[in-house]
């Protein structure tokens, strides 16, 4: 089914552009077991799951996530 949609995007807001993208991802994620899986994404996440579970890699918090990318993009 191939149905084209039109978006006024050269008129929308970033505000407006950003609903737009959550609305679809929320659809996207209601039926998640319709969207293939690419095979190198599954491989990263199963490695990162190795990662954390044997030490070598731990969760931040959003906070030291926000620092490092200033820190990294040289932005306050």
């Amino acid at each position: 089914m191939n149905t084209d949609v039109i978006l006024p995007l050269e008129k929308m807001t970033v505000a407006e552009k950003l609903d737009v993208v959550d609305r679809i991802m929320d659809d996207l994620s209601r039926n998640s077991s319709s969207i293939p899986v690419i095979e190198w994404h599954g491989e990263v996440l199963k490695h990162r799951a190795e990662n954390l579970a044997n030490g070598t890699d731990r969760f931040i918090t959003i906070e030291e996530a926000e620092k490092r990318i200033r820190e990294k993009t040289g932005r306050q």
